[in-house]
């Protein structure tokens, strides 16, 4: 199990059970593991999911890769998927969480 800090400051989990599933429905990330914690603690944004998660995002190799999470408390959390995007502003229209604009 890996983690990562949310910009909160909350550990946010990423367990091996949740990676396979993650790269079983997004092969293409395969690989990627080490970048989404990163996006984690380093996104350039961060946009309100609708159900109270949230969705990290970071521009890298000509696409966003996006990190969906979820804060449970102020000390935990968990990763729930990720994936790669070329239409970054479809998520950012959700508003933005982090930076606060």
């Amino acid at each position: 199990m890996d983690v990562a800090y949310s910009k909160d400051g909350v550990p946010i989990r990423l367990t091996s059970d949740r990676w396979l599933h993650i790269v079983e429905h997004h092969d293409d990330l395969a690989g990627y593991r080490d970048s989404v914690l990163e996006v984690v603690e380093e996104p350039e944004a961060i946009a309100r999911g609708r159900t109270g998660e949230r969705l990290a995002m970071k521009f890298m190799e000509g696409r966003t890769l996006v990190v969906v999470y979820r804060e449970t408390s102020r000390t935990d959390g968990f990763v729930i998927t990720a994936f790669f995007t070329t239409q970054p502003d479809r998520i950012r229209k959700r508003g933005l969480v982090w930076p606060k604009r």
